[in-house]
């Protein structure tokens, strides 16, 4: 049986230059999703998020083994993060930031497979956010990203940079929330060599 990996399946979405922008583009994708809002290092919303998105997560993939004999790696943690301001992000204003939480998902993934699971996961564990998992699809066409290692809190100058340099300089706009890829599992990686890829969905005139 051929394991399914999205980040090998979409290399050049997930493995990005961590020298320069580049400009992709993203097709739609399936996800497992929680919303969210505030600093996601002191929110508790924030960790019974990602708790309930694992649970899922790992349950669909063992009854798709199991049911459907297709088997697939989880997909990484990713985040869609937005404010009313987007200079939150570039003076780390996280209180006021508004996240989506998510997981993708193989195209034969759909919310059914999300209901049967969350129903699964509820009979065994009491979740807090269990319910709030949803099924999203989201198709973010033209992207700008790069790859960035580093701690989150270092992220900053990047930003600053794709924001005030490249985007204007490409004569850009902003066409989505800024989505983040997170490659490194950061409760075993050492701060410096965190492993995230920042994406940010543009627009051409």
């Amino acid at each position: 049986m051929e394991k399914f990996d999205v980040k090998k399946a979409y290399k050049e979405l997930y493995a990005p230059s961590r020298r320069d922008f580049s400009l992709v583009t993203v097709p739609r994708f399936s996800y497992f999703a929680v919303d969210g809002h505030g600093d996601p290092n002191t929110a508790t919303e924030y960790s019974e998020a990602l708790e309930a998105l694992y649970a899922v997560s790992y349950a669909t993939k063992f009854a798709s083994k199991k049911e459907l004999d297709r088997d697939y790696v989880v997909g990484p943690l990713e985040g869609l993060w937005r404010a009313d301001d987007p200079e939150a992000f570039v003076t780390c204003d996280k209180a006021s930031w508004d996240w989506t939480m998510m997981i993708s998902q193989p195209e034969w993934i759909t919310s059914a497979e999300l209901t049967a699971s969350i129903t699964a996961v509820g009979a065994k564990k009491n979740l807090a956010a269990l319910d709030k998992v949803r099924f999203l699809e989201l198709e973010e066409g033209l992207s700008v990203q790069i790859l960035h290692i580093g701690s989150y809190d270092d992220e900053a100058p990047t930003l600053d940079r794709l924001h005030h340099t490249f985007i204007p300089a490409n004569n850009l706009s902003f066409n989505g929330d800024h989505h983040e890829i997170y490659l490194s599992d950061a409760r075993r990686t050492q701060p410096e060599k965190l492993k995230t890829v920042l994406r940010q969905p543009v627009s051409r005139p």
